[in-house]
C-alpha cells in the first residue's frame, strides 16, 4: 500500500487588473488637453507589454455593481453619474468629466479595486496592482471632483471590512494630492485607517496635520504633507518613522495603496522630486510592513500625468511589490521627526 501524493502547493499569484473601458473614457472629447486621459494607461501597458508583464497574472476586472458603489456613495451620486453618462455626458465642473463611457469605465475602475481586494483576502495573491482610469481618490460620496468620479480604493475598503472578512484596513496614499474623497468617506470610522503623503498647500486644499477624523474615527485619519520640493529622503523617513510603527500598531489584514504617480520630478500638475526608481523603494518598504505583519499589499492607480515616468514608476512598483529590491535605511528627516511626535499623540508606537 502507498502513500497519498502529497497535495500540490501552488504559490500565490502576483495579480494585475485592467479592463479595456479605461481607454474609453476621454475628457479631451470635451476638454481638449486634458491631462487625465488614455494616453497615460497607453503608455504603462505598453512598458508591461514590453516586460512580458513582469510575470504577473492578468485578470479582467469586472464592473462594480451598484450595491458596491453605494458602500461609499449616495444612491443619488451614483444615478447621477450614470444617467449623465447615459444621456451623452457633460461636464461635472472645469476639469471632471463624464462621457458617454465614463460611467462604464469608472465602475469597471471600482470594480477592479474590488476584486484586487477578493484575492488578496481571499489568499490568491500576496500583491496587485488594479490599473485603470478615470483615478478615484478625490470623489466623495455626493460628489465628482478632481478628475475623480467614484472613489475605487474606498469601494475596495468598505468591501473588505463590510463583506470579505477583514476586520481592519490601511490605506496608504502616496499620491501628490490629498486623497479629499477617501478621507471624507472614512474620517469617522476606526476600521479603515487613511495615511496620506501629499505635497502642502496646493489642490484640493485639504489634508492638514491638524485633520485627524472625527467621533469613533479620531486618529485614524493621518495626515502627512509635505513641503514643495520633497524627494527620497522625506518619503522614505515618513514611512520608516511614522507609517511603518503606526500600521504595525493598528495590526490590518490588508493594505492598499492609492497609487499616484504625480509626486515624480516630470509630472506637470505638481512639485515634488520623487523618481521612478523611488517609487519602487517605496514600495519595498510597503511590500516588507505588509510582510512583518501578516497583510497582502495591493496599490490602486491614482494620478500621474507625465506617461513616460508613470510607465516607468509603475513598472517599478510592481517589480517591487513582487520580490525585486531591498529595504533601504531610512534617513532622518526634520519633516518625519515633527510628524512622528504630532502623530504620537494618537500612536504611541510612533512617539
Amino acid at each position: 500500500m502507498t502513500a497519498a501524493a502529497a497535495p500540490l502547493r501552488v504559490s500565490p499569484a502576483l495579480l494585475y487588473f485592467s479592463d479595456p473601458s479605461s481607454l474609453d473614457h476621454d475628457p479631451r472629447d470635451l476638454m481638449p488637453g486634458h491631462p487625465e486621459s488614455p494616453p497615460r494607461l497607453v503608455a504603462v501597458e505598453r512598458r508591461l507589454e514590453a516586460a512580458d508583464w513582469l510575470g504577473w497574472e492578468r485578470r479582467p476586472a469586472r464592473a462594480a455593481t451598484r450595491e458596491e458603489l453605494e458602500l461609499v456613495h449616495t444612491p443619488a451620486h451614483v444615478a447621477a453619474i450614470r444617467e449623465l453618462s447615459e444621456s451623452g455626458g457633460g461636464a461635472i465642473d472645469v476639469e471632471t468629466y463624464d462621457g458617454p463611457d465614463s460611467y462604464r469605465a469608472a465602475a469597471h475602475g471600482a470594480g477592479g479595486a474590488a476584486a484586487l481586494a477578493r484575492a488578496l483576502l481571499a489568499g490568491e495573491a500576496t500583491a496587485g496592482f488594479s490599473a485603470l482610469r478615470p483615478p478615484g481618490h478625490h470623489a466623495e460620496a455626493e460628489r465628482a471632483m478632481g478628475f475623480c468620479l467614484f472613489d475605487s480604493i474606498a469601494v475596495a475598503a468598505a468591501l473588505a471590512t463590510g463583506a470579505l472578512g477583514a476586520a481592519r484596513v490601511l490605506i496608504l496614499d502616496w499620491d501628490v494630492h490629498h486623497g479629499n474623497g477617501t478621507e471624507a468617506i472614512f474620517r469617522g470610522r476606526d476600521d479603515v485607517l487613511y495615511i496620506s503623503l501629499h505635497q502642502a498647500g496646493i489642490w484640493p486644499g485639504t489634508g492638514r496635520p491638524e485633520d485627524v477624523g472625527t467621533g469613533a474615527g479620531t486618529g485614524f485619519t493621518l495626515n502627512l504633507p509635505v513641503p514643495e520640493a520633497s524627494g527620497r529622503d522625506v518619503f522614505l523617513s515618513l514611512i520608516d518613522r511614522v507609517v511603518a510603527p503606526v500600521a504595525t500598531e493598528f495590526g490590518p489584514d490588508l493594505i492598499l495603496i492609492s497609487a499616484g504617480f504625480d509626486a515624480h520630478r516630470e509630472d506637470p500638475l505638481a512639485g515634488l522630486a520623487l523618481t521612478s526608481e523611488d517609487f519602487g523603494q517605496m514600495a519595498v518598504e510597503v511590500r516588507e510592513l505588509g510582510a512583518r505583519i501578516g497583510a497582502p499589499v495591493g496599490a490602486v492607480l491614482e494620478g500621474g500625468y507625465a506617461p513616460r515616468a508613470l510607465a516607468e514608476s509603475v513598472e517599478e512598483t510592481m517589480r517591487a511589490l513582487g520580490s525585486e529590491g531591498r529595504p533601504a535605511v531610512a534617513p532622518e528627516t526634520e519633516v518625519a521627526e515633527a510628524a512622528a511626535a504630532r502623530v504620537g499623540a494618537h500612536w504611541p508606537a510612533a512617539a
